[in-house]
């Protein structure tokens, strides 16, 4: 088994503890002398610096929100003087009003070692040739995986989305052997390479690195199918850090988390207390090593379980389970929760007739909550007889009922109908009002 940082990702759970709780004590205590509000939270509270010895405290510090970092818009988070802040990223939401965060030199810098550390989980090493084909700029994806790629020393190419039989071209004529971009991408990749009348076994391309929205294990099974390749799972959000917060391993059984310097939680979404290794719950970050805009307990709104037992390929560090959706995704609809990755599951099972696309329409008929799925048949699935598309339609109803326990109306589409994604894909419009 290959390791970027042996030391790191071998280390005990006493040494862990140990540098996280250092860590911890340094990070709150800047973050109360250089964030001013960060001190008021804790002076809210009669918290001091002072009051946390190590990682065992950290429950008695308050969390920290979007609401947070939005309410203090544009730099009001930084820790340090604006002087030593390099870079700025920003995430847009919809509120419309961006979530900036600052990046020192040394943030930059850890930021490149994590994504290297990903690859590498990933079977990656200097001699891939890796696609980029995460959006570059504000987002943090394309950086990230270009940061990481290039910190191994292999070839990188910064493709970035858009242009999707460019990008192909591009990867068959290169020979790129690494692929990274949002699941949803992949798929489009997958499904535009089949359509030119490419034989997938003529690629070169053998890994996968996909993330920035949540996707079923059905949907990465279909990835794999498409692009003859292996997937893996790579997690990250611009305000912690950006990809390479956390990364499967060969063994795919859930995400290590590199917590030298992200120090995971899972809590309630409602009661916001601890939840035991292996229950679902809100994750929940603290950045240990960050300088320019340190997070301590950031709710991060993804769903995800945590575990903290050794993995198969020998990494100590703590596995997370891949997000299976957001907080704020959920859908309730009368009175049954409902995630987005349910319905894409469900669907991904009836792939022989559907294809991948699909979006979620919820809206409000009186007092009544009603959800539309809108579904783009598989081009060889589109028949002229009404019979035949109902059957499918009635299909899908079904399954629908019986692994959400809520009924939806299924709309059959004609292939390349609905919006097509090259980056994050949109997948809910609730047209509720309160």
């Amino acid at each position: 088994m290959r390791y970027y940082n042996e030391r790191m990702e071998t280390m005990s759970r006493g040494e862990m503890t140990a540098l996280q709780s250092a860590r911890l004590v340094d990070v709150v205590k800047r973050m109360y002398d250089g964030a001013p509000y960060y001190r008021a939270k804790m002076d809210e509270i009669g918290l001091r610096p002072e009051d946390i010895k190590g990682i065992e405290d950290i429950a008695k510090l308050p969390f920290t929100t979007k609401a947070d970092l939005r309410a203090n818009y544009p730099f009001g988070c930084f820790a340090v003087p604006k002087s030593e802040i390099t870079r700025v990223h920003a995430s847009s939401g919809t509120t419309g009003k961006l979530t900036v965060v600052g990046l020192t030199n040394r943030d930059i810098d850890d930021w490149a070692e994590c994504a290297a550390g990903a690859l590498v989980m990933a079977g990656c090493d200097k001699d891939d040739i890796g696609h980029v084909s995460y959006g570059y700029g504000l987002f943090t994806g394309g950086l990230g995986l270009h940061y990481g790629s290039e910190k191994l020393g292999s070839v990188t190419v910064p493709a970035s989305a858009g242009n999707t039989m460019r990008q192909i071209t591009l990867i068959k004529d290169f020979g790129a052997t690494a692929l990274a971009c949002t699941p949803s991408y992949a798929m489009v990749i997958g499904e535009e390479i089949e359509k030119a009348g490419y034989d997938i076994k003529d690629f070169k391309l053998r890994v996968g690195i996909f993330g920035a929205e949540p996707w079923s294990e059905n949907m990465k099974k279909e990835i794999e199918r498409k692009l003859n390749i292996t997937a893996y799972d790579i997690y990250g959000l611009s305000e912690i850090s950006g990809p390479g917060v956390s990364m499967s391993c060969p063994y795919q059984c859930g995400l290590h988390v590199m917590e030298d310097l992200f120090y995971p939680e899972i809590v309630d979404p409602v009661t916001l207390q601890p939840v035991p290794d292996g229950t679902t719950g809100e994750l929940v970050f603290t950045t240990l090593n960050k300088q320019g805009m340190p997070l301590i307990r950031y709710r991060t709104r993804d769903i995800s379980a945590l575990w903290h037992d050794k993995c198969e390929c020998g990494r100590t560090l703590v596995r997370m389970k891949r997000v299976s959706g957001r907080t704020d995704d959920m859908l309730i609809i009368r009175g049954v929760n409902v995630f987005p990755s349910q319905i894409e599951s469900v669907l991904m099972n009836i792939k022989e007739i559907v294809g991948s696309h699909y979006q979620i329409i919820v809206d409000r008929v009186g007092n009544l909550d009603t959800m539309e799925i809108q579904v783009e048949l598989a081009p060889h699935a589109f028949s002229d007889e009404v019979k035949d598309v109902e059957a499918i339609r009635r299909r899908i109803e079904h399954d629908m009922m019986g692994n959400l326990g809520v009924g939806a109306k299924i709309t059959l589409v004609s292939p390349d109908s609905l919006p097509l994604s090259e980056g994050k894909t949109v997948r809910i419009i609730d047209k509720r009002t309160i």
